[in-house]
C-alpha cells in the first residue's frame, strides 16, 4: 500500500485522512509540536497507528509541499478570522449590544442601590 492510499485529496488545499473528517495538517501540528504517534492517538482516538505513521511519513517524504500547505491553510484561516472580525454578521452585533446592554443595566442598578 502506498502512503497516498492512506490520504484523500480532496482538492489542493484540503487532504484528509480516508474515512475522517480529520486533516493532515492536525496529525503535522501534533507532531510538529512533539507528540508521539501514541500520543496522537490518543488526542485524535477515532484513527489507528497505522494512519498516523502514513500521514507523518506521507509528511517526511512531502516536507517541501506540506510546508507550502500548511502556510497557505495558516493564511486562508487568519484571513477568515480578520473578516469576522472585521466585519461581523449581524446576529453577532446584535448579540453584542444585547450583551452590553445587560452589563449596562447590571452597573444601573448596582449604583442605584443605596449602601446601608
Amino acid at each position: 500500500m502506498q502512503l497516498e492510499d492512506y490520504l484523500e485529496f480532496i482538492d489542493p488545499d484540503e487532504i484528509r485522512l480516508k474515512g475522517h473528517r480529520i486533516g493532515i495538517e492536525d496529525i503535522i501540528k501534533y507532531y510538529l509540536d512533539g507528540y508521539t504517534p501514541e500520543q496522537i492517538l490518543q488526542e485524535l482516538p477515532t484513527l489507528n497507528l497505522e494512519k498516523i505513521y502514513a500521514a507523518i511519513a506521507y509528511y517526511l517524504h512531502n516536507r517541501f509541499l506540506l510546508d507550502a500547505y500548511l502556510l497557505r491553510l495558516w493564511k486562508r484561516r487568519e484571513q477568515h478570522y480578520q473578516e469576522f472580525v472585521n466585519h461581523p454578521s449581524p446576529l453577532r452585533q446584535r448579540l453584542k449590544a444585547a450583551k452590553q446592554q445587560r452589563q449596562e443595566e447590571k452597573l444601573n442598578n448596582e449604583s442605584s442601590v443605596s449602601p446601608r
